[in-house]
């Protein structure tokens, strides 16, 4: 299906945002970590949901991150449970600051499902050393294709952030949802840059 050009309107407590899928076919080469990085990236061993949801929000809250906040608590536990799941915190000095979360389901792929950092750790370098674990971690596995999406929602750097890594647009789809604001998924002051309607 394709839009038309021009605007479109949304109904009141409705969101859109411009999707962006990228993705590599082979490892990059290695980029050097920037130095003085405190962080330590731990595997989270089948996490309750509890842990899950309080890590989720901790990064996501400030890009309206809900897709996983949507989901029945069975439906949650078994892809946090899927041995091809993988799931990382970011440690910094003792405090969680940062996730990733790798998939492995399909066949011969994997899918930086998510990747984020508090906006306490954005410049720090601390992105530029996650995404060099996630390269190692994801093509250790013998995958052909490794892809990522983001949107209008996250960090306005991103979509740049993804192709110095070695990643490569190749679709981009719009998003329309209900405000996870309104719906109470995410708390109602969350992402104040974006107007509430």
């Amino acid at each position: 299906m394709s839009l038309p050009d021009g605007y479109l309107d949304l109904a009141p407590g409705k969101l859109a945002n411009v999707v962006t899928n990228l993705e590599m076919f082979a490892k990059p080469p290695e980029r050097a970590d920037p130095s003085g990085i405190r962080a330590r990236l731990r595997r989270m061993e089948r996490p309750s949901l509890d842990e899950y949801r309080a890590l989720f929000h901790k990064v996501g809250d400030a890009y309206l991150w809900y897709s996983r906040l949507m989901v029945s608590d069975d439906e949650l536990r078994a892809i946090l449970h899927d041995r091809n799941v993988e799931i990382f915190d970011v440690d910094v000095d003792g405090s969680v600051e940062g996730m990733l979360e790798l998939d492995f389901r399909v066949h011969d792929e994997a899918e930086i499902s998510y990747f984020a950092l508090t906006e306490k750790m954005i410049g720090s370098g601390t992105g530029r050393w996650l995404m060099n674990r996630a390269l190692d971690i994801a093509w250790a596995r013998p995958i052909r294709r490794l892809w990522v999406h983001t949107c209008t929602l996250d960090h306005p750097s991103a979509v740049d952030f993804y192709i110095r890594s070695g990643f490569v647009p190749f679709k981009r789809q719009v998003e329309v949802c209900d405000d996870p604001r309104l719906t109470g998924a995410v708390p109602r002051d969350a992402a104040p840059n974006v107007p509430l309607l």
